[in-house]
């Protein structure tokens, strides 16, 4: 093999075949011409890209290879590393965006003359966007560090040529990113886009102020500086120097701003140590005990106080207001306890009297990570000298805003508009109209007390029953409806016996079949959720033609038979799956307990992570019938692989029984009811619950009277 060839795991096998990783282990035991391991580890080997590309191909399993699946593959097996590969291929793609005529001037010379000018090239790019060389995190690569992957880089500016250079990166970016989710803690970017949106400066008048100055100390993969509409220059440290650099690469290729990305500890080292800018954005790390606690002592930073040793995250608050100027706005992503630890009370106390904390957010569970804790959002701003603190503290609690405290189960959408709705008027008049259970602007003095606990919850009591006992009436009218559709849906005792008993093959003596010989013989195709079609076919285009938010149908959704409640983000690197009525929809991790037929209402919406979708031929299988063997137990079972903390389902494995069209409709008839009733069973058991909270809450605060 070639030195520097590029080579692919069997996960990589997988991804360019459409197949899951145990068809490839098959391959290998079962076909003695399957190329050999050229690297890696014993229980996790490495291929030669080549070679395995010829064999699917020899093996007709691959007509093919798309060109960013061979980009990836080349990038995350350059011998220099994924990240290191990735951020010269972010350096060439800034200059294929900015100076597309030189690029193709360079891309058409051989290897070694190619290796040799682009880093001249690459150094005219780099250096008005990102300023000084001596101290920026992304620095132009020599001709010898080049070389090696020439390749790599000529086809990275041909994807460009086919997705566009911004999109390509975000492409290899996220796939990196997936690659690796223990390495990095990423902010998803709704909860960016929010926290932009509430540092945004906004001018008296209401016009939009002048291009703002912002800073992320922990700026992580670039998410938060990425959310912010239209910026001067912006400022980017973290610790990790690749990860600094495929930052400053991503905003450059994102903004026209100045970008000013650095790499070194923030708290020991900062960067930027006379900046002022006008709003600072931030996703710490929490809990962190190695801070600086020990070394950092009397450092001017701690205006409000010295943090203990176990609070970092305000350390983190302080650090960012003293890179504020004066009135500057700072918005961190905060843990909930550092809104109520004893440890902290002092600092946030000093915080509160002086005015620099001006509200605190709570969030839905599954709103960032860490997913299952409903964390917090800090609104500071930096006390301007002669003004007088504010007297009042804006807290909101979206925490009721998720459907379950998984990363898809967030209604955003209202998250957004229930914040934004308080923060305004409170960011304008200084003071908020109240929503109960929802929003309240608190006098500060009543807040400083021997615990100063800010968390929104404790000081914003549930909302009362809206309208008391006629709302409750509604509810109970539409139980009682609910409960009388279910009597009449309740399937008989014994649905399936016929006349004649001989007429159906008992289930031992059944012929039956797989989704994946279903899918061979063209009977169905196969879709997996969030990383385009399968090798079956192609997904449909990303964007309607009025540039509409897609729908994305999640996990949660789902599994709570509800409508899609999240929305596919602008600029997604590939394109959804989208559903049509008449599609199996089934959840890849949990045993298979669902599989939904989607009606023409779920038609359009895209398919979110972690769901397969089976769209049949409708001249070959019922859909209803489809969907009804699938979630059989002992098919699911069978079906099904079992970690220690996950069960996967591979619906490839899914067996169903061979029957004429004529005897898959009736069955079909007999799961369409069923699943019937189990939508009437599901909206009683939440109208009662509903009721039941109702009356306990009306009966304790005194709405309701018996």
């Amino acid at each position: 093999m070639p030195e520097n060839a590029a080579e692919v795991t069997a996960a990589g096998i997988a991804r360019l075949a459409g197949v899951g990783r145990a068809a490839v282990s098959n391959w290998r035991r079962r076909h003695s011409d399957f190329p050999q391991p050229v690297g890696g580890t014993e229980t996790s080997p490495s291929f030669a890209l080549t070679e395995v590309e010829r064999w699917l191909r020899d093996q007709g399993k691959l007509a093919e290879v798309p060109l960013r699946e061979r980009v990836w593959q080349e990038l995350s097996g350059d011998s220099a590393g994924t990240a290191t590969a990735l951020v010269r291929a972010g350096c060439v793609l800034l200059l294929v965006r900015d100076r597309p005529t030189r690029w193709r001037y360079l891309a058409a010379a051989p290897d070694d003359r190619f290796a040799e000018l682009l880093p001249t090239a690459l150094s005219e790019v780099l250096a008005p966007r990102f300023g000084d060389w001596m101290e920026s995190a992304v620095h132009s690569p020599i001709a010898r560090e080049l070389l090696p992957s020439v390749s790599l880089l000529r086809n990275v500016g041909e994807l460009a040529a086919e997705l566009g250079a911004p999109e390509t990166f975000e492409f290899l970016l996220g796939r990196h990113l997936d690659a690796n989710p223990r390495q990095y803690t990423l902010t998803p970017p709704e909860a960016a886009a929010l926290m932009a949106a509430l540092a945004d400066p906004v001018a008296p008048d209401g016009a939009p102020a002048r291009k703002a100055t912002v800073l992320d100390p922990a700026a992580g993969a670039g998410a938060l500086l990425r959310a912010v509409p239209d910026p001067g220059v912006l400022y980017a440290q973290d610790a990790a120097p690749e990860l600094a650099a495929l930052t400053g690469l991503r905003l450059a290729l994102h903004t026209d701003a100045e970008i000013r990305a650095r790499a070194g500890d923030t708290l020991r080292a900062d960067a930027f140590p006379r900046l002022a800018v006008d709003a600072v954005l931030c996703h710490p790390p929490f809990n962190e005990r190695n801070w600086g606690h020990d070394v950092l002592a009397y450092d001017p930073r701690w205006e409000y106080g010295f943090p203990a040793r176990t609070e970092s995250e305000l350390a983190w608050v302080q650090h960012a207001l003293a890179r504020l100027r004066p009135g500057g706005t700072a918005v961190l992503l905060m843990p909930p306890a550092a809104a109520s630890r004893r440890s902290g009370r002092r600092v946030r106390a000093d915080l509160l009297r002086r005015g620099a904390l001006r509200a605190v957010v709570a969030l839905p569970a599954g709103a960032a990570p860490p997913y299952g804790i409903p964390l917090h959002l800090w609104v500071l701003r930096k006390p301007v000298a002669g003004e007088r603190p504010s007297p009042e503290l804006l807290l909101v609690d979206t925490a009721e805003l998720s459907a379950g405290g998984g990363r898809d189960s967030v209604d955003w959408t209202t998250v957004h508009t229930t914040v934004l709705d308080a923060w305004q008027p409170f960011d304008r008049r200084g003071t908020a109209e109240e929503r109960p259970g929802v929003s309240r602007a608190l006098p500060v003095v009543e807040l400083l007390d021997d615990d100063v606990d800010l968390a929104p919850a404790r000081h914003l009591p549930p909302q009362a029953a809206a309208n008391g006992t006629a709302e409750l009436a509604l509810v109970r009218e539409r139980l009682a409806d609910t409960l009388a559709l279910t009597a009449e849906l309740t399937p008989p005792g014994a649905p399936f016996t016929t006349s004649d008993e001989s007429a159906a093959p008992a289930p031992a003596n059944r012929l039956t079949t797989t989704v994946g010989e279903l899918a061979r013989a063209g009977a169905l195709v196969l879709y997996t959720g969030g990383s385009g079609a399968t090798a079956e076919a192609a997904a449909a285009p990303a964007t309607d033609s009025a540039h509409a938010p897609v729908p994305v149908l999640t996990e949660h959704d789902l599994l709570a038979g509800r409508a899609p409640s999240g929305v596919l983000p602008d600029g997604a690197p590939e394109e959804p799956v989208r559903i049509e009525e008449g599609d199996v929809v089934v959840p890849v991790l949990g045993g298979g307990a669902v599989a939904r037929v989607m009606d023409a209402a779920m038609a359009g919406a895209a398919l979110g992570r972690n769901l397969q979708l089976l769209r049949p031929d409708p001249a070959a299988l019922d859909p209803w019938f489809l969907a009804g063997f699938l979630r059989g137990t002992a098919n699911t079972r069978q079906a099904s692989s079992y970690a220690s903390t996950a069960t996967r389902l591979d619906a490839r494995r899914l067996q169903l029984p061979r029957l004429p069209l004529a005897d898959q409709r009736r069955y079909g008839e007999h799961f369409r009811a069923l699943a019937a009733f189990e939508d009437a069973l599901r909206l009683a058991g939440q109208l009662g619950e509903q009721l039941v909270q109702g009356m306990y809450d009306g009966l304790a605060d005194g709405s309701l009277v018996m």
